[in-house]
């Protein structure tokens, strides 16, 4: 099984959807039995994605590699396999899923035949973006993630779900079309140079490595902007951001968690994997082009964040400030920066997609999420308030919780970059991202948690059950853990992330302060 483990995981959700449709034609089938599947296949998922980490080393290439013809007449191959850097993305994934399905247990009561499916059939879609190393492929399942999310924004998101989902899919899909003219302009490049095409990642790379004249430097230029452009309106970055906050506030809860927590990440996971390690001399050229544009992202989002009226909106604009961070460490082409901005896709998809899921709670019961309508939550609902805090204070990166750790290698790294000159100057702009972040979010829990009390109906609210508690104690232990201790997460990483870094620079040196990190006994 260990050698297939990448394809299980991958399939099982698929029969989880199968199943579910499978138990719909039974008799004496039961729609509340739908999301008794949902939970068990993702819950099976998330236990087999365990032994990914199995054998405690750290990952200096890909491993458990799958390598198959798939459409021998253009070279497509079923290549898949897991590194430093796909690792804990792939066990983000399998991780907040069974959270979201747990999360929808009362709050979706309509279709939840087709719901559940959906949401399945999307896990599956992400768990191949972050293994494929056949570009084709990876466009194929990059595209397939956009079709679920459409439906459970458009079917059972809020009064302008259709607005929000046609807006999601428009803006993605029109960018991933440029990264497949991107796609099939490499295969090109690679059969006039070869004359064999392909679309192996890992031959193309070496290919690149081994004949430099390969891709000109026009030729470069341009697709890295059809594979940046697409990657950067799924991150997304600023301007490129204006589908999220209404596609985070239409969407269900845990269409919101998934977005948030893994969706947004196959922006950046691109960008590191493909960009990088593809176009690296126009990633050097264009990197203080898309630092600024991620400095103004940490500033602007945390502004706008600043005034929403919408709890749920203020979290949805926090994501454009804090993927503005991971960019921005990508981007110093430093050991510490690109480890720092690796480690914050984690933590962001922990402390954001914990603050929606508190969202959705309180919604559940109030059925409104603006800030106005909330006050004095802190007495009746104790449990909650107290959980909302801490997610809250790892958003903003205090220290000892996971915020903090990525933040804090981000800027390190920015500061001794040589991407970009005056670095103490970006640096401290994108410095004055957490300042603004303690500004909103503080002055959001003041409100909501710790204000006066603006309505009778908050005084009569529940407080946490058994189920609540459940869904977001495991995201609140990973928040302590990954603050305190981050070294069993930057040691797996760190391998393949020199190994990036060598591909943009071949002098570049690895640095002292993240060397510091033990390194582990045994290789995997």
């Amino acid at each position: 099984m260990q050698n297939h483990l990448l394809t299980i995981l991958i399939l099982l959700p698929v029969i989880g959807a199968a199943t579910t449709v499978v138990y719909s034609l039974t008799p004496g089938s039961r729609e509340s039995h739908y999301r008794w599947i949902a939970l068990g296949f993702t819950t099976l998922a998330f236990l087999l994605s365990l032994l990914l980490i199995k054998g405690g080393g750290a990952f200096s290439t890909f491993v458990l590699e799958e390598n198959y013809s798939w459409i021998g007449a253009v070279g497509a191959r079923y290549h898949v396999g897991v590194d430093g850097i796909s690792l804990w993305l792939v066990l983000l994934t399998t991780l907040l899923m069974p959270i979201a399905v747990l999360s929808s247990w009362t709050a979706i009561t309509k279709r939840q035949l087709t719901y559940y499916a959906l949401m399945l059939l999307l896990q599956s879609a992400m768990i191949g973006v972050f293994v494929s190393l056949d570009l084709l492929l990876f466009y194929l399942f990059f595209e397939a993630s956009l079709v679920p999310m459409f439906f459970l924004i458009g079917i059972w998101g809020g009064e302008r779900r259709i607005y929000a989902a046609v807006k999601f899919f428009i803006y993605t899909a029109v960018g991933s079309l440029l990264m497949l003219v991107g796609i099939i302009a490499l295969y090109l490049i690679h059969q006039k140079a070869t004359g064999i095409g392909t679309f192996d990642y890992t031959v193309l790379i070496e290919t690149l490595k081994t004949n430099a004249g390969v891709i000109s430097p026009r030729a470069e230029f341009w697709l890295f902007l059809a594979f940046a452009f697409a990657f950067c309106i799924k991150v997304p970055l600023w301007p490129f951001h204006t589908w999220l906050p209404d596609a985070h506030t239409e969407a269900p809860t845990a269409g919101s968690v998934i977005l948030a927590g893994v969706l947004l990440k196959m922006g950046t996971y691109g960008l590191l994997r493909f960009n990088f390690g593809l176009f690296p001399n126009a990633s050097r050229q264009f990197a203080p082009i898309m630092i600024t544009l991620a400095v103004i992202g940490i500033i602007y989002g945390a502004l706008v964040a600043m005034v929403q009226p919408d709890v749920k909106r203020l979290v949805a604009y926090s994501s454009v400030s804090h993927m503005g961070f991971v960019v921005l460490g990508l981007f110093s082409f430093t050991e510490q920066g690109m480890q720092g901005a690796l480690y914050q896709m984690l933590n962001h998809g922990v402390s954001t997609g914990a603050l929606f899921l508190f969202v959705g709670m309180i919604y559940e019961r109030r059925h409104t999420r603006m800030i106005s309508e909330f006050g004095g939550l802190a007495r009746p609902m104790p449990w909650f308030s107290a959980l909302f805090v801490i997610a809250s204070l790892s958003s903003i990166g205090l220290p000892f919780l996971n915020g903090f750790v990525g933040e804090f290698l981000i800027m390190l790294g920015s500061w001794t970059s040589a991407a970009v000159n005056h670095t103490w100057i970006v640096t401290m702009l994108a410095g004055t991202g957490v300042i603004w972040a303690a500004v909103y979010m503080l002055w959001m829990l003041q409100r909501v948690v710790f204000g006066v009390k603006t309505s009778e109906a908050n005084a009569k609210l529940l407080d946490l059950n058994a189920r609540e508690v459940a869904l977001v104690l495991p995201l609140l232990a990973l928040m302590l853990f990954m603050g305190v201790y981050p070294a069993p997460f930057l040691n797996r990483s760190r391998a393949s992330v020199v190994a990036t870094q060598q591909l943009l620079n071949p002098n570049a040196t690895r640095t002292p302060a993240v060397a510091a990190v033990p390194k582990p006994e045994k290789a995997q």
